[in-house]
């Protein structure tokens, strides 16, 4: 309603349910100025994951069921969601030691956003320009910023990679 009123725009963080990107999609298709960013954990892990409990896999927002995840892809593919973040919270080995309830939520997501991006971009076919601009020009243009991209006069805004290159994490 805030927006309806003012007129401000809004930026939603880390969505991770079908229903909080029912709620966006929405807004878009009545015009109002929202944008919208997935924490690229979301975009592989589901709460099955979890296994036994594992305080490894305590994040904020919490993993949430296949639909979801399913529900965040489709949401990237059809513009829904403009950006993908690394959602990077770390948390010391020690809070992770803990029993699930009691460990910090939140996980190191810079080192993998880019290995993360290419995975699900594998995964779901799409291309890799496209991939990477969620993770680059995207967030630029969200935060209305002239950067995330190479153009003239620009920042040298550059990342070199091999994208057929396999480590394990």
């Amino acid at each position: 309603e805030l927006m309806r009123v003012t007129g401000a725009r809004v930026h939603l963080a880390r969505l991770s349910s079908a229903a909080g990107l029912a709620l966006v999609r929405a807004a878009k298709a009545e015009g109002l100025p929202v944008t919208c960013d997935v924490g690229v954990n979301h975009l592989h892990l589901i709460d099955v994951d979890i296994g036994y409990f594992d305080s490894q896999f305590r994040l904020d927002p919490p993993l949430r069921g296949e639909r979801d995840r399913e529900a965040i892809r489709a949401a990237l593919a059809d513009g829904t969601i403009d950006a993908i973040c690394s959602d990077h919270t770390p948390v010391d080995d020690d809070e992770k030691l803990l029993p699930f309830a009691e460990a910090t939520p939140g996980a190191t997501g810079l080192e993998l956003l880019l290995s993360l991006t290419v995975k699900w971009a594998d995964e779901t076919n799409t291309p890799l320009a496209q991939a990477l601009r969620r993770i680059t020009a995207a967030p630029a243009d969200v935060l209305q910023l002239p950067a995330g991209r190479l153009a003239e006069g620009g920042a040298a805004d550059l990342c070199v990679f091999d994208p057929r290159a396999h480590w394990r994490v």
